[in-house]
């Protein structure tokens, strides 16, 4: 084979061997695209792309450095190749005699082929621990800023040539952890946004339990006073509705989820309170638990069991006798049904439905029914006793 012919060969076989590195390098560069737009865990992120960099640029070692303004140095968050306990302690300079911190000041990438005869910078006690003989330095910047987190770094123990190409390999991952970080430090807006909202909403109804329950103990002190029967019978009804909204906005402040409380949760402290407000009637709720309901649903339905209650406890048993009330919640994918009954003697046969639904009692049943676009069913002689119920649709919304 003629000495032409030989070179000809030559030329196209290193044409060939670029082309296939080239074109491996912008594989992994397509792969750490995909999971870095995938994943929310910065740490793996940042990990990952050490990897993916050292095998794009054939060498076993890479590392992601996070500058520190208060050492004024740049640590090593992530990194492959070097000694056991590196990454999360190893640091390096951050001054301009620095490879890394060069590139971090100047946003310039930094090339370095010949480190052992460097003159620009010096060589980090790091690299010269692992033989490092060559190194490319980028800067990682985010945001609009843009801010700079740090500078990504790809060496090598091998003889040879980083170039011009590689380094704009190492800036496209550069690119795309400065979206990642972006990302994050918006993510991390975002939550302390929403902690601070969850915050002074809790605090509002916290807020708003205490006004109530000012209200209440006003009412029923008043009521103590009532110049008459009814008047005191009025304001101490009065003062345990607003009690019962006082514990919805107490469930809410300290609930999980804001503006949720847990349904079954609230009626029980309900009844236990009405309980303790109507001695010699022991009161009973069961349900499934947790049933997550906004406060639009759980305040009228609490108004609906604390006025039942109280109507089964006056008017349910004979004068100077006392039994058991019962409230059950029922909940399936498509409807809520909560019931509230006693074991007294039920409605009188004689007993003017009509007239009675003029009485305010009836009328603010009526009226939580409405808002919870709920179906209303009263059983007067539910053997034994009465019952009330209601049923909606879980999906409904609440009328005002």
């Amino acid at each position: 084979m003629n000495e032409s012919l030989q070179g000809t060969l030559a030329v196209e076989t290193l044409t060939t061997d670029e082309l296939t590195y080239r074109l491996s390098q912008q594989s992994l560069l397509a792969e750490f695209a995909s999971f870095a737009l995938q994943s929310r865990d910065l740490d793996a992120v940042l990990q990952r792309a050490t990897e993916l960099c050292a095998a794009g640029l054939r060498t076993p070692y890479a590392k992601i450095l996070c500058y520190r303004p208060e050492q004024n140095d740049l640590l090593m968050v992530a990194g492959v190749g070097w000694e056991e306990g590196s990454v999360g302690n190893a640091a390096l300079g951050a001054d301009l005699a620095s490879p890394a911190g060069f590139a971090y000041h100047t946003r310039q990438s930094v090339l370095s082929n010949h480190l052992e005869h460097e003159e620009r910078f010096r060589t980090p006690e790091l690299l010269r621990r692992h033989n490092i003989r060559r190194a490319i330095n980028v800067l990682i910047e985010y945001g609009d800023g843009p801010e700079r987190f740090g500078v990504m770094e790809v060496d090598s123990p091998d003889a040879g040539m980083f170039d011009t190409s590689d380094a704009h390999f190492l800036a496209g991952f550069a690119a795309l952890l400065g979206i990642a970080i972006e990302r994050q430090h918006k993510d991390r807006l975002l939550a302390q946004a929403l902690e601070h909202q969850s915050l002074l909403t809790r605090e509002m109804s916290h807020r708003v339990k205490n006004s109530l329950a000012v209200v209440s103990s006003l009412l029923r002190i008043q009521a103590r006073g009532g110049v008459s029967d009814e008047v005191r019978k009025a304001l101490d009804d009065a003062g345990s509705r607003v009690a019962t909204v006082a514990q919805v906005h107490d469930h809410l402040w300290r609930g999980e989820m804001v503006g949720e409380v847990d349904l079954v949760g609230f009626l029980r402290d309900l009844c236990r309170n009405l309980e303790g407000a109507g001695p010699g009637h022991p009161i009973s709720c069961e349900g499934p638990s947790p049933l997550k309901m906004s406060a639009d649903r759980a305040i009228p339905l609490g108004l609906f069991v604390n006025e039942t209650i109280t109507n089964a406890m006056k008017y349910a048993y004979p004068e100077g006798q006392h039994g058991p009330i019962a409230v059950k919640v029922e909940a399936d994918d498509e409807r809520v049904t909560v019931s509230v009954s006693d074991q007294g003697n039920g409605f009188p046969p004689d007993f003017d439905f009509e007239a009675a639904r003029e009485s305010l009692g009836l009328k603010i049943v009526n009226s939580f029914a409405r808002q919870l676009e709920a179906e209303l069913k009263i059983e007067p002689r539910a053997n034994p006793g009465c019952r009330f119920t209601v049923s909606f649709a879980r999906s409904a919304s609440v009328a005002h």
